[in-house]
């Protein structure tokens, strides 16, 4: 206010006054504090209605209207009545009447600053009674100003209600004007919404910058020209809430409501919503926690479900349906009980009522059905979810499978309900067991026995052996000497049996087992079976299709075959019926209690059966003792089935005996499944025995067995060289190397022993071939009672024959023989074949015979690798169908470790891959004759010139 407009003022006749925003009086001049009867000094800087108070009062409430209406419009507002009340100096109250003109003073930036009242004094337009006057201008006007006041009253009343509701309305509310949607009123909840921040008179693009490019304004832009609504649920933005701080995310229910004139023309928007986002929150939060719980749910070990409060499942976690097979969705609501047990539904859905009716934690067990439509016990557990009130919320549940307690329970019930029986049957199978442990107890006492005299005992046998074999070369033929000596053999020959026996039962014969198919074992000696057997008892043999091969000494099982068979023939007493049968078994761990030595796995079974007298109780319990036998005196020796027991026992398998007076008899021999595929049968032929000139190195510490043992060699034309000890030998060796084999005794005394020689020399000597012979050989050269691989062994005592035959073997084996056989090329050419089939074997061995080779044959493509590793061959003969692997796989190995063999595979297909591949490889064409062979031998160079053969 500059001093000249103030002069105007002061000087004016009417009375004026000027007030702030808070209604204080900062001015007023001459006309005004004569009239109120006040000094500027106690008027000025008092708020009016301190110094006129009447705020209550109608009168104060249509002055304060004015001045609400004057802030709010920017506009003078005029009020034509207002009674006033006035106290003068004297403190007497005066009635007064006035009309009043409020004008706004606006600031530099156009808001209103200050309000100008302009008033006059119209007390005297009234009568005395303060009535107004009835006749006259003045009177009418005044009339009509009561009533205008009057009307304006009542509307200042309800504009203050509809302000009051307005600002205290839960609800966010705000007045936007014109196109560029100017702030006009606003409530608390709206600045509370989007931050304390003066927002009246300012557009909307200024007031809330931070929210250009969330689509709120172009949305106020199309309601305003569109004059269409817009509804917005859980609408998000983000609002600087704080001058300094970040974005702040909220979530907001709102209508944008166009605000139409007289015309219908859009002229602003009312604003209106809920402020919804802690509700937002809490549902993300919600979800949050929901899609947690779900996730560790589905994780989780055990079956998950939730259901509403009323019971009905409303989420079922993906364990329950990969276990029940039902389709994702088919199991809620009270679907569920389709997967119940049906005998378990009634008692299930009571339980589950009571629980929902005092709604405390559910607990019950049930069966539910699985995929393939079995069904298992759960543990089905609940409880229930309250809100902070303690309402209801919902219901959590897991089902654990009990299945395996739930039987393993019962088992123990049942086994609680028969436990005397079982008593009973764990005393008697402690008392078997301790027959057995009696057995074993006495076996291993005669064992230990049998050891300790086999050595000795055999020794005295060989020399006797040795002896006699020598002396009888010497004697005629005709000579009443000769069969002396004959007799003595005879009694060798019986004495080497027995303690060959002695070391069967104790488990302490060296075994030497391999693949054998027991069907071609038995077939090998049914000839002599049926002789042994005789005309009157009816022999059969009943093989299963598709029989395992045994791991087993094909020796020890043929002689325990025997053993079985005359045992039954004595028992029918030469008459009635025997059966053999041949089976696959496989036995699990339950199958083979109590029997401790044995392991779960697959078997082969031998049942000797027989249609005699039977067995006894008391003489069943006693039939695998040593020395025991039924028979009368000198007709047995009480060692034949405890040899076969002690053999059965050291395979790895067991033997048995079902019999009872009047039933005839079963005795099950059980022998190890071999992992490989079966290997032939090769049996030493005795017509082939031949010496030789090579010389040998004999290391024996009983000087005569040393002895006879070099005079037997001597006399099949080898040069022998003694030691008596292995210090002795490895010093011979070394002085003298020009030997061709060492046969050494195992056990023998010294330091060094005979392994410790093999390995000294192998080493200094490579190829030289190891000879071992012995009466008893445990823990020297035989683990577990089996012979250790690559070892060469002849057990005391021996024959002449059985000498030659394995110190030629040894010999014509070793790799210094296949070096000087592939030396020598007018040598006759080794071929090593590889067949499988026995018939086509002998047919294409017979053809190889004819072409003047030697024919080393093989069943299986392992046995031809480890043949090819120990032994020297011109060709490789090999059928390309194998039963353990590829004849072609064999063939690229063979070549890998011989790199120039040649290789022929016999087929009935053209073509062979592996023949293209390795190279100097040819192909006979099943079925081919010895012109088809010797040509294909003659490509490959192994003969020198094709063979002119009288066959096909």
């Amino acid at each position: 206010m500059t001093q000249n407009f103030q002069k105007i003022l002061e000087a004016a006749p009417s009375p004026f006054m000027l007030l702030d925003h808070q209604l204080r009086i900062v001015w007023a001049n001459a006309a005004y504090l004569e009239t109120t009867g006040r000094s500027a000094e106690k008027l000025f800087g008092r708020l009016l209605f301190d110094e006129f108070p009447a705020a209550d009062s109608d009168s104060g409430q249509m002055l304060k209207a004015s001045f609400d209406r004057v802030f709010r419009n920017g506009v003078a507002d005029h009020l034509p009545v207002i009674p006033y009340p006035i106290t003068g100096p004297d403190g007497e109250v005066q009635n007064r009447y006035w009309s009043a003109t409020h004008t706004p003073i606006l600031d530099a930036g156009g808001a209103v600053e200050f309000i100008l009242q302009h008033t006059q004094d119209i007390t005297d337009i009234y009568d005395g009674t303060n009535q107004i006057a009835t006749t006259g201008t003045h009177a009418d006007m005044a009339r009509r100003a009561r009533e205008v006041a009057e009307q304006n009253l009542e509307l200042d009343s309800a504009i203050n209600f509809f302000k009051l509701a307005f600002e205290q309305a839960p609800n966010f509310m705000a007045i936007l004007m014109g196109p560029d949607h100017v702030f006009r009123i606003t409530n608390q909840a709206y600045l509370e919404l989007v931050g304390s921040r003066p927002l009246l008179n300012k557009p909307v693009r200024e007031a809330l910058p931070e929210i250009e490019g969330q689509g709120f304004f172009e949305m106020l832009d199309d309601v305003f020209q569109t004059g269409r609504a817009i509804r917005q649920t859980g609408a998000e933005a983000f609002v600087q809430r704080t001058p300094d701080g970040p974005p702040e995310r909220i979530f907001a229910d709102f209508v944008f409501q166009p605000l139409s004139n007289a015309t219908g023309e859009t002229v602003g928007i009312f604003v209106q919503g809920s402020d919804v986002t802690a509700q937002k929150l809490a549902e993300m939060r919600l979800r949050e926690a929901e899609e947690r719980f779900r996730t560790m749910a589905h994780m989780m070990p055990v079956q998950v479900w939730t259901a509403r409060p009323d019971g009905t499942l409303d989420w079922i976690s993906d364990q329950i349906y990969e276990f029940s097979g039902a389709e994702k969705g088919t199991l809620e609501g009270a679907a569920w009980l389709s997967i119940v047990h049906p005998e378990d539904r009634d008692r299930t859905i009571a339980i589950w009522q009571a629980a929902l009716e005092q709604e405390s934690v559910y607990q019950t067990e049930f069966r539910l059905r699985r995929a393939d439509g079995s069904y298992s016990w759960h543990l089905v557990r609940a409880a229930p979810i309250r809100g902070e009130d303690g309402t209801l919320l919902r219901w959590v549940g897991t089902n654990s499978d009990i299945h395996d307690q739930k039987a393993m329970s019962q088992q123990l019930v049942d086994l609680n309900a028969t436990l005397e029986e079982r008593v009973r049957k764990r005393t008697d199978e402690l008392e078997e067991l301790h027959a057995r442990l009696a057995q074993s107890q006495r076996v291993e006492a005669v064992g230990n026995l049998a050891g300790g005299i086999a050595h000795d005992f055999n020794n005295l046998l060989q020399v006797m052996t040795g002896s006699l074999t020598m002396a009888a070369r010497e004697i005629p033929a005709d000579s009443p000497a000769r069969a002396r000596i004959d007799a003595a053999m005879r009694a060798v020959e019986r004495g080497a049996s027995l303690s060959s026996q002695l070391l069967a039962f104790s488990r302490r014969q060296p075994l030497q087992p391999r693949p054998l198919d027991l069907r071609e074992l038995l077939t090998d000696i049914d000839d002599m079976l049926r002789s042994a057997l005789g005309e009157e008892v009816d022999f059969e043999i009943d093989a299963q299709e598709g029989l395992w091969p045994a791991f087993v000494d094909a020796a020890s099982t043929q002689n325990a075959l025997v053993n079985l068979a005359i045992n039954a023939r004595d028992a029918l007493e030469d008459r009635g019926r025997l059966c053999i049968t041949i089976a696959n078994r496989e036995f699990s761990a339950e199958d083979l209690a109590g029997e401790p030595e044995m392991s779960p796995g697959k078997y082969v079974e031998l049942k000797v059966i027989d249609n005699g007298p039977g067995i006894a109780p008391e003489t069943l319990e006693k039939v695998f003792d040593p020395f025991f036998t039924t028979k009368p005196v000198g007709k047995g020796t009480g060692l034949g089935l405890s040899t076969v027991y002690g053999f059965a026992r050291q395979s790895g398998g067991r033997v048995t005996i079902d019999s009872a007076p009047g039933e005839g008899t079963t005795v099950s021999l059980l022998l190890p499944k071999a992992q490989d595929a079966a290997e032939p049968l090769h049996w030493p032929d005795q017509e082939t025995v031949s010496g030789g000139t090579e010389t040998l190195l004999l290391v024996e510490d009983d000087a005569e067995v040393r002895d006879a043992t070099a005079a037997m060699l001597n006399d099949l034309g080898y040069k022998v060289r003694t030691a008596q000890d292995p210090a002795s030998a490895l010093s011979l060796a070394r002085a003298e190397p020009d030997f061709d084999l060492v046969i050494s005794d195992v056990v023998m005394p010294g330091e060094m022993t005979s392994r410790d020689l093999a390995h000294t020399l192998q080493e200094e000597m490579p190829g030289l071939p190891f000879l071992y012979i012995s009466g008893y050989s445990r823990d020297a050269i035989v683990r577990d009672g089996r012979v250790d691989a690559g070892v060469n062994l002849l057990s005391k005592p021996f024959t002449r024959d059985a000498l030659a035959l394995r110190v030629r073997a040894a010999l014509d084996t070793s790799p210094r023989a296949a070096e000087a056989a592939a030396a020598d090329p007018e040598r006759p050419r080794r071929i090593l074949l590889c067949e499988d089939d026995a018939l086509i074997r002998l047919d294409i061995s017979d053809i190889l015979d004819g072409l003047g080779t030697n024919v080393t044959e093989t069943g299986t493509g392992r046995e031809a690798l480890q043949m090819l590793k120990t032994g020297a061959f011109d060709a490789l003969l090999i059928d390309v169908g194998l039963p353990d692997m590829s004849g072609e796989d064999v063939a690229t190995q063979a070549r890998d470790a011989k790199p120039g063999l040649p290789i022929i595979f016999a087929t009935g297909r053209s073509e062979v891959p592996a023949a293209r591949k390795l190279g100097n490889c040819a192909i006979v064409l099943k079925p081919f004759g010895d012109r088809d062979l010797a040509r294909a031998l003659s490509d490959l160079g192994v003969l020198p010139q094709p063979q002119v053969l009288n066959s096909a």
